[in-house]
C-alpha cells in the first residue's frame, strides 16, 4: 500500500484550516500548527467578534427608530458587558468547530511555534518551552497577518488601540479618533457612531474606502455624516498626546493644522504579513516586498513549500484565503489547479452594507472597456421601504459590446449576501439579458438586482419613465 502524502499547514485561520481539510479530503496526511487560537485573526480578533458587534449596533438603531415602523422601544441600552459576553460566546463556539472539523477529517493539530529546519522538516516550540518535530512531504504556511502601527509619536500611549484592542474595550468609549478609512476604519466608525459615541475620521487619501465605487462610497458617507460622523480626508496624523483623561489627537489637514480630543485613538492603517521567526530567509524563499512571493498555483519559489492567505495574496480577505487554501492542497494532491480571483467579492459590513464584485465603472474604462452603467436605488425596491433601509443602490458596470457584466456593486441591506448572485454573473460571463430573464422573488432586496440589469437597457419597470 501507498504511503499517504505528509501535507503540513502553519497556521488554522481561515485559509490553513480549509486547507488542512481539502488535503485530508483528497487522502494526505495533515497536521495543522498553531501557535495561537484556532481560526486565526479572522474568527478571534477579527471577521467574527466585528460582526457580533455590528449585529448589536443594527439593532440598536432599529430600536432608537421603532416609532417609525410601530414600535414602542423606550429606554433601550446598550449592555457592553452583555454584548462582549455573547462575542466571547460566539467566537468560541466557532472556534471549537473549527476543532472538531479538524478532528473529523483527522487533521492533527500541533500546538506551538513553527520554524523550517529544511523544506520537508518543521521545528514547533510548545508553550512550555518543549520541542516537537513535524516532517511533511508539502508545506503550507498560512500565517495570516498583524495590524502596522506606523511610528507615530504618542501611538504607544495607553487608549490607542489596533482594531484587536477596540474589540476588548472595558466600556463603550464616549468619543473616538479612527486613523484610517479603509475597511476597518469604516465598520468601527459605523459600530461606534450607531453606540453614540462621537466619531472623527482621519484619512491620508482624497477619499475613503478608496478601493470601492466612487458612488457607492459617497451614500455610506453620506449617512455616516447624519450620524455625526466627522471626516478629515487628504489629513496626516502626525502625534499624539494626553491631556487629561482624553487624549489630544495632532492632525495635519489641508485647512492647516487642528487637534482633536478623544478618549480612544483607533490605528486601522493597514495590516503586513506575518512571516518573522518562520527561518524562510534560510531556505531562500522569494519574497515580493513584504508578501511570500507565490505562482498561480500558490507555490513558493522553493519546491514543495506553499504560501497562502494574508502572508502571500495581494487581497487580504479571509474568503480569498479559504480559496487559495484549497488551492494550495489540490496542486500539492495532484491535481493542476490555478488561483483566480477574478469572482472575489469585497464586503463592507457598515450600516448600510456594501458589498462588490468584478470592475467599478473607473476600473473598466481605465482597462479600455466601452462601458455602460446600470443603476436602481433602493428607495424604488418594496423590501427596502419597509425594512426602513432605503439608503442605497444597486450598480451594474457592463462591456458596451455584448452586455456582458463586468461589475456590481451594492450598497443596503444584506448587500454583502446578495453579492454572491454578482460573483455567479462574473463566473458565468452572464450578460444582462440572462439577469433580467432569471425570475426574481417579491417583494425582496434582491429583485433590485433584476431592476439595475433592467436600468442598463432602460427598461427598469419600478422607476418613473424619463421624460
Amino acid at each position: 500500500m501507498e504511503a499517504r502524502k505528509k501535507v503540513a499547514i502553519i497556521g488554522a485561520g481561515p485559509g490553513g484550516y480549509v486547507a488542512a481539510i481539502r488535503a485530508a479530503q483528497l487522502g494526505a496526511e495533515a497536521t495543522v500548527i498553531e501557535k495561537n487560537a484556532l481560526g486565526g485573526v479572522c474568527l478571534n480578533v477579527g471577521c467574527i467578534p466585528t460582526k457580533v458587534l455590528l449585529h448589536t449596533a443594527e439593532l440598536f438603531t432599529a430600536a432608537k427608530e421603532g416609532a417609525m415602523i410601530g414600535l414602542k422601544a423606550d429606554n433601550v441600552a446598550v449592555d457592553w458587558d452583555g454584548l462582549m459576553a455573547r462575542k466571547k460566546a460566539v467566537v468560541e463556539t466557532l472556534v471549537g468547530g473549527v476543532g472538531t472539523l479538524l478532528r473529523s477529517n483527522e487533521v492533527s493539530i500541533v500546538e506551538g511555534e513553527a520554524s523550517f529546519v529544511t523544506p520537508k522538516e518543521i521545528a514547533v516550540t510548545k508553550k512550555d518551552g518543549s520541542k516537537e518535530s513535524v516532517s511533511a512531504d508539502a508545506v503550507i504556511v498560512a500565517t495570516g497577518s498583524e495590524p502596522v502601527v506606523p511610528p507615530v509619536p504618542g501611538f504607544d500611549l495607553d487608549g490607542v488601540m489596533t482594531s484587536t484592542g477596540a474589540l476588548s474595550l472595558e466600556s463603550l468609549p464616549k468619543s473616538v479618533v479612527l486613523v484610517g478609512g479603509g475597511v476597518i476604519g469604516m465598520e468601527f466608525a459605523s459600530i461606534f457612531s450607531s453606540f453614540g459615541a462621537k466619531v472623527t475620521v482621519v484619512e491620508m487619501l482624497p477619499e475613503i474606502l478608496p478601493m470601492l465605487d466612487e458612488e457607492i462610497v459617497q451614500i455610506l458617507k453620506g449617512v455616516l455624516l447624519r450620524k455625526g460622523v466627522s471626516f478629515h480626508t487628504n489629513s496626516k496624523v502626525v502625534g499624539v498626546e494626553k491631556k487629561g483623561k482624553e487624549l489630544a489627537v495632532r492632525v495635519e489637514t489641508p485647512a492647516g493644522p487642528l487637534v482633536l480630543d478623544a478618549e480612544k485613538v483607533l490605528v486601522s492603517v493597514g495590516r503586513r504579513s506575518v512571516t518573522k521567526g518562520l527561518g524562510l530567509d534560510r531556505l531562500g524563499i522569494a519574497f515580493d516586498r513584504a508578501r511570500v512571493k507565490v505562482n498561480s498555483r500558490m507555490e513558493t519559489s522553493v519546491k514543495g513549500i506553499y504560501a497562502i492567505g494574508d502572508c502571500a495574496s495581494h487581497i487580504m480577505l479571509a474568503h480569498v484565503a479559504s480559496r487559495e487554501g484549497e488551492v494550495a492542497a489540490e496542486n500539492i494532491m495532484g491535481h493542476a489547479v490555478d488561483m483566480d480571483y477574478k469572482t472575489v467579492p469585497s464586503a463592507v459590513y457598515t450600516a448600510p452594507e456594501i458589498a462588490s464584485v468584478g470592475l467599478s465603472e473607473s476600473e473598466a474604462k481605465s482597462r479600455g472597456n466601452r462601458v455602460k452603467v446600470g443603476r436602481f436605488p433602493l428607495m424604488a425596491n418594496g423590501k427596502s421601504l419597509i425594512m426602513n433601509e432605503s439608503d442605497g443602490m444597486v450598480k451594474y458596470v457592463v462591456d458596451e459590446k455584448y452586455d456582458e457584466i463586468l461589475g456590481v456593486h451594492i450598497i443596503g441591506p444584506r448587500a454583502t449576501d446578495l453579492i454572491a448572485q454578482g460573483g455567479l454573473a462574473l463566473r458565468l460571463e452572464a450578460t444582462v439579458d440572462e439577469i433580467i430573464t432569471t425570475i426574481h422573488a417579491h417583494p425582496t432586496v434582491g429583485e433590485a438586482l433584476l431592476e439595475g440589469a433592467m436600468a442598463v437597457q432602460g427598461r427598469t419597470i419600478s422607476l418613473p419613465k424619463k421624460a
